[in-house]
């Protein structure tokens, strides 16, 4: 009898794997192959000469990365991506942790919470294409935020938000955080709803403040999805793109202070330097899997203590 129970759990078992194959497929074709061609790409000497001609593909081992490291542009716009990244993240994780709270508490009994909820979750739907074009026409030099400032009479005439390195990064980093604060209120938000209300009520039966409470109990049952959010939040951090590439329009301006990783990469594969291109992505794959790293282990040691 058991033979037979176990020969139908193996053949069960078995449609597992035939549902697996579609992702397995689209996983080697789209992210397995490109990955071990960009690896390839890296050791060789590839690229369009005036855009026309040929060179190589000629294998030069290491050159590429030394060449990379010898610029000293990766350090440069490592630093920029960070700072955008950080500038970003930080509001970014405060207001949605606040919301959070609020939004679970059920003392407040708020009214038309889906409907807030559903609010501060559309500026993710929103293309990031569209929003660096909306901000741009916004804080442009004849933009409406300019007209705004000059008839308060706090200006005297039109700041150039975008020729200024505070003011240029600090716009990238406000849009990011307008993008994604709603995505992470509801992640945040489904992992309170989550925690086991009688953990709070024997919490303030003994006493403890809502502050207490809150440090004591709700954060460290959320730092698992904290720290999700703080990776993928890494992760997509480092892959900025669109928003300072429209904002400034490639260039990175003023004097590449808003140039990210992926706006640079993007400049070798628009030349067809397929060999750089391949090399600065492998580099951008080893730094986003150290920062993961670190931020996971990091966590980890926090919550062993």
């Amino acid at each position: 009898m058991n033979k037979v129970k176990k020969g139908n759990v193996v053949r069960y078992n078995r449609w597992g794997y035939f549902f697996l194959i579609p992702f397995v497929v689209v996983f080697v074709i789209f992210q397995l192959v490109p990955l071990a061609s960009t690896i390839y790409n890296s050791f060789f000497e590839h690229y369009f000469k005036n855009g026309i001609t040929e060179v190589g593909p000629t294998f030069i081992g290491l050159s590429n990365f030394v060449k990379i490291f010898k610029g000293g542009d990766l350090g440069k716009y490592f630093v920029n991506t960070m700072v955008m990244w950080i500038l970003g993240f930080v509001p970014q994780i405060v207001v949605s942790l606040l919301l959070a709270a609020w939004f679970s508490d059920p003392s407040l009994r708020l009214k038309g919470r889906p409907f807030f909820q559903s609010v501060i979750y559309l500026p993710n739907l929103i293309m990031a294409s569209a929003f660096a074009m909306l901000f741009f026409a916004l804080f442009s030099d004849t933009g409406p935020i300019n007209s705004m400032l000059m008839n308060m009479h706090i200006f005297k005439e039109p700041y150039k938000f975008l020729s200024h390195t505070g003011s240029a990064r600090g716009l990238v980093a406000f849009m990011n955080f307008l993008m994604w604060f709603g995505n992470t209120t509801i992640l945040l938000l489904a992992g309170m709803l989550g925690i086991d209300t009688s953990l709070y009520e024997a919490a303030e039966v003994d006493g403890a403040t809502s502050t207490q409470i809150f440090f004591r109990i709700t954060l460290p049952i959320l730092r698992p999805i904290l720290i999700f959010v703080m990776i993928t939040s890494l992760i997509g951090g480092l892959q900025m793109f669109d928003v300072p590439q429209i904002l400034t329009n490639g260039e990175g301006s003023p004097t590449r202070t808003t140039m990210t990783l992926i706006m640079f990469l993007n400049k070798h594969l628009y030349s067809k330097n397929y060999g750089m291109g391949g090399a600065l992505s492998v580099l951008l794959f080893i730094i986003t899997g150290i920062l993961s790293l670190i931020v996971f282990k990091f966590n980890q040691k926090a919550e062993n203590q």
